[in-house]
């Protein structure tokens, strides 16, 4: 790793792949996780507890993903989430869904886990569990759901497109729906682990599902948030079909990675991503802040000196292309994003920038009259969305007529949709849950 000088920028969210031990052996896996008992290749429990206040020195209110493989097979992991959530972290369970019995879901919420984030790649048991490389996959997965609901916990589906299933996306997303989630996510390949060898779908078919999704995410909102995950050109096509479009709602730069989020492998290595492999630290080597501070791949990631059409693109600042795809496609992750159907106009372009009153990491400001348990509530709102949920609320109060704020107040404004309500679920930004 480099040092170097240069102005850090704020930590929001941190997935850590806990474990390479998998129960699974999905065809398209980053990590390319195994079926096995022993745990050697991961950090210690100790070494787990360090991280944790690191990340909490940096950042106290950030969210901890707690992944994998899969991070039910750690004996360890509610004792990692309830000393996360004592350190006044948000931490969030990214699983594959098929160990989430009662009891499980029992542990989760004691020790604190504020959210479930569960794999569905197909509604169909056969193309499922295919997938996933284990019969009755789909099954168990689908029982843990209805665990999950039973439990109170809250709730996020997503799923991985390919071929075999893109033509099945709108039927998961209404599935996603009935069940309740408040937060539906489609992750976009990026080949890398056991996924370079799959086929991806095409450019076009990208951009195609893109649109759907903002077509999708109009007709849900208010009861569902619908996100592209790895597929910054979302926003791009958002903004093409209108740039008031609530889908862009608290947007304000292109991919978070390396700038307000980063990856832990299971064996300390600090990536921008979990589709980077380019590392820009160990933090059983270093500190967590030095690697976060100080490393250079970071200051590429947050002052990018783009190649290519991205570097001339007029949505430079609100796309910018997905630098892992650039960099497994290219080995470069400043140059074109080769899935990008776009061509910018000749000539110099300004860039766009949105001019939204409504944006993630504005500081809270209470108006008005907030009660104890409304106030504790708004706790659970991810620290950079709560400014969006305070207006959304208290613009519902006004327009209602109500004097005080309880949390009846915040679910009524959710189930009305009254402006963005993107941050009322404690899960929304948890962007990297992906099994």
């Amino acid at each position: 790793m480099n040092n170097i000088s240069q102005k850090s920028s704020p930590l929001y969210v941190v997935s850590w792949n806990t474990t390479s031990r998998c129960n699974l052996k999905c065809d398209h896996c980053y990590l390319d996780a195994r079926t096995r008992e022993d745990g050697e290749d991961e950090m210690s429990t100790e070494e787990g507890f360090r991280l944790i206040d690191e990340i909490a020195e940096i950042n106290p209110n950030a969210i901890l993903i707690l992944t994998g493989g899969e991070p039910l097979l750690r004996k360890d992991i509610f004792k990692l989430g309830a000393y996360a959530k004592e350190k006044g972290l948000m931490p969030v369970l990214g699983t594959n869904g098929t160990l989430l019995t009662p009891d499980i879901c029992d542990r989760v919420l004691e020790a604190g886990i504020c959210g479930v984030g569960v794999s569905i790649d197909s509604l169909k048991p056969e193309l499922h569990d295919s997938f996933r490389g284990l019969p009755g996959a789909l099954e168990n997965t689908l029982k843990g759901i209805d665990t999950v609901r039973r439990k109170g916990l809250d709730l996020q589906i997503q799923t991985t497109v390919t071929k075999f299933n893109i033509h099945e996306i709108e039927d998961i997303v209404r599935f996603s729906a009935d069940k309740g989630c408040r937060v539906y996510n489609l992750f976009f390949l990026v080949c890398t682990g056991r996924g370079q060898q799959m086929s991806d779908i095409s450019p076009q078919e990208y951009e195609d599902v893109l649109s759907l999704l903002v077509s999708l995410q109009k007709e849900y909102e208010g009861s569902m948030i619908i996100k592209a995950k790895c597929a910054p050109h979302f926003k791009r096509v958002a903004y093409q079909k209108d740039p008031d479009s609530s889908a862009l709602k608290g947007y304000t730069t292109d991919c978070l990675a390396g700038k307000h989020y980063c990856r832990v492998d299971n064996q300390g290595k600090v990536t921008p991503c979990p589709y980077m492999p380019e590392s820009a630290g160990n933090i059983k080597e270093t500190s967590f802040r030095d690697v976060w501070e100080g490393s250079k791949l970071f200051s590429d990631f947050r002052n990018p000196a783009l190649s290519g059409k991205c570097g001339k693109c007029e949505f430079t600042l609100l796309c910018g292309g997905c630098r892992a795809r650039a960099f497994s496609e290219t080995g470069s992750y400043l140059s074109d994003d080769p899935w990008c159907v776009y061509e910018p106009p000749e000539g110099n372009n300004e860039p766009i920038v949105l001019k939204i009153d409504e944006t993630y990491w504005a500081e809270e400001s209470l108006e008005l009259v907030w009660n104890s348990d409304a106030k504790e509530r708004l706790k659970r709102v991810p620290f950079f969305a709560r400014q969006m949920a305070v207006k959304a609320v208290e613009r519902f109060a006004r327009e209602h007529k109500i004097q005080i704020i309880t949390p009846e107040v915040m679910a009524k404004t959710r189930q009305t949709g009254s402006g963005h309500m993107g941050g009322m679920n404690h899960g929304s930004m948890a962007q990297k849950m992906s099994k």
